[in-house]
């Protein structure tokens, strides 16, 4: 692909407002686990097992109480079903950086804001901060700890189209502009007739898609209830039942619903649960150090592919490190060559308009951002994923706002820009 021109592309989509991700609303229900250690075990060995917590649709609303929310975002596998992915036998070691970050101040939209100020006002509950691998800054607040697993909301999206690269490295997808139906019959009658996998993993389908969180009509609430019913199949009646707004490949129109329909042929493709298949594909093989969990559409069903995902602070951290080596792991290529760039990149619909979009991952919409190649997984509450390919940067945010979108104070990618600039600049005057 030939390298995409920084200023071009700004003055393309910087009118683009950059939306957040969603999350989840419903009652409690019992949870399943892949592994042979028995729940008892599980919630005996995890410190948050205990906590009292709320109920799905009430995080949707954004009604939880702010302790509440905390206690909810790191109990995530109690509310739905969930696959649990194992840790590797070797963990991939994160050193401490001889020279760490303390104090930090930075400007957003012309304000001096402290690094204490902005954990504060974003109610950011973990910080991780890599740069070539070592940590330099390692943060947990409202009671969290290393061992705590905290939920990704839409970083799973992002999680999910790193599997379909592995997917299609292991040639078990033949190529992104296959049909979806070749991998869904199911839905062959649908508005996906003529949608690629492409199309999908831009959110270009043309398939009519209301994203609003809180509003129990939406599309996407009514996705969460096929969710909460815990029926097989469910996820897919509801996509397969909505109409078509537009030509495939030619709108740009942000859609959890495509990521399920993207595990969803990710699960046919691979024959196995998309936890199975990140656990042997990556999980183990990178060296994560800790269990994570996903949730299922339905008891022994497929992983939800926009949201459910929770993992430690330093594994979210080590899944960046994966990317940014461009799907390296254990001396094996686990992503097509270039995977990590195009999944990082503006993409182009079919009639050549930019998007502020790559494959389920944002590009950081800025001079500088294009510059260094910068891209993010991005959830809402408040999480992310920021990805600096250039200076080697990771950056993952918990956040515990309980409002799904708007609870920010200050600009999380002003924080990034920021941080990305001081660690190069230490680099550079070594």
């Amino acid at each position: 692909m030939t390298p995409i021109r920084p200023l071009l592309i700004a003055l393309l989509i910087s009118a683009i407002a950059l939306p957040t991700s969603p999350l989840a609303s419903a009652q409690p229900v019992a949870q399943a686990s892949t592994t042979t250690t028995s729940t008892a075990q599980v919630k005996n060995s995890y410190p948050h097992a205990k906590e009292s917590i709320g109920k799905v649709r009430e995080i949707y609303d954004g009604t939880l109480s702010p302790a509440i929310a905390v206690n909810t975002f790191r109990n995530i596998d109690r509310l739905f079903p969930s696959h649990r992915i194992l840790k590797s036998a070797k963990p991939k070691a994160l050193p401490v950086a001889a020279k760490s970050i303390s104090e930090f101040y930075f400007i957003d939209r012309g304000r001096r804001v402290s690094l204490e100020q902005y954990l504060e006002w974003n109610q950011v509950a973990g910080l991780l901060i890599l740069k070539d691998g070592q940590i330099h800054l390692e943060k947990y607040r409202y009671g969290n700890s290393a061992q705590t697993r905290w939920m990704s909301m839409s970083i799973a999206k992002s999680i999910t189209s790193t599997l379909i690269g592995a997917a299609i490295k292991q040639g078990k997808i033949q190529r992104l502009d296959d049909l979806v139906i070749k991998y869904i019959p199911e839905l062959k009658d649908s508005a996906y007739q003529q949608a690629t996998i492409r199309d999908v993993l831009m959110m270009s389908s043309g398939v009519r898609w209301n994203e609003a969180y809180s509003d129990p009509r939406s599309d996407r609430r009514k996705l969460l209830e096929a969710q909460i019913a815990q029926q097989a199949g469910s996820s897919m009646r509801v996509m397969a039942g909505l109409p078509q707004a537009f030509v495939p490949g030619s709108r740009f129109n942000y859609s959890t619903g495509e990521t399920q329909v993207a595990a969803q042929l990710l699960r046919n493709a691979i024959g196995m649960s998309l936890s199975a298949y990140l656990q042997e594909r990556i999980w183990s093989k990178y060296g994560m150090e800790a269990d994570a969990t996903w949730w299922l559409d339905a008891p022994n069903g497929v992983e939800i592919g926009g949201s459910g995902f929770s993992a430690t602070l330093r594994d979210y951290g080590r899944f960046g490190l994966f990317m940014l080596g461009g799907g390296l792991a254990a001396k094996e290529l686990i992503l097509p060559t270039a995977w990590t760039y195009e999944a990082g990149t503006p993409k182009r619909l079919r009639q050549g308009d930019f998007i502020p979009y790559g494959y389920l991952w944002w590009p950081v919409n800025s001079e500088q951002g294009f510059q260094d190649g910068a891209y993010m997984a991005i959830g809402i509450h408040g999480q992310y994923l920021y990805l600096n390919p250039r200076n080697n940067i990771v950056i993952v945010v918990w956040g515990a706002q309980v409002k799904p979108t708007g609870g920010a104070v200050v600009d999380d990618q002003a924080f990034f820009a920021a941080v990305s600039a001081q660690l190069a600049e230490n680099k550079a005057t070594k």
